[in-house]
């Protein structure tokens, strides 16, 4: 049986993007690796055993093509509201709250924010599918 271990994505600035992880999601720097022509950051925290790879392309200045391919990467947290609030005050401009209900019965409550580089990532209030 397979175990996801990382989701990886390419970023311009490096320490740009590791303060982002660090203030929206408490990710911390795991792991880095230096190489020539490329360096990899692994993102963590006590939450889960997977990561986030940042790859930064040393040499590289312009923005990423996120083309129409990506789609978001997501977290869960218990308080949603609580996290909006946070995500506001810190600066990080999350989307509004959505409570995802098509048939009438919530599937999902969330927002979006996105990343420096603009990679979305959804954050969903822990419970039902998502608990």
């Amino acid at each position: 049986m397979a175990k996801a271990v990382h989701s990886m994505i390419r970023v311009l600035d490096e320490a740009r993007s590791v303060d982002f992880y660090r203030r929206a999601f408490g990710l911390e720097v795991a792991d880095r690796l230096d190489f020539p022509d490329f360096t990899l950051i692994y993102l963590g925290n006590p939450e889960t055993a997977f990561e986030v790879e940042l790859t930064v392309n040393k040499g590289r200045t312009a923005p990423y093509d996120l083309g129409d391919g990506y789609g978001h990467l997501a977290v869960t947290v218990d308080d949603l509201a609580a996290e909006h609030a946070r995500f506001e005050a810190e600066g990080l401009a999350p989307r509004k709250i959505v409570d995802f209900a098509p048939a009438g019965q919530r599937v999902a409550r969330f927002f979006f924010v996105a990343d420096p580089d603009g990679y979305q990532i959804e954050v969903i209030e822990r419970g039902g599918r998502f608990g």
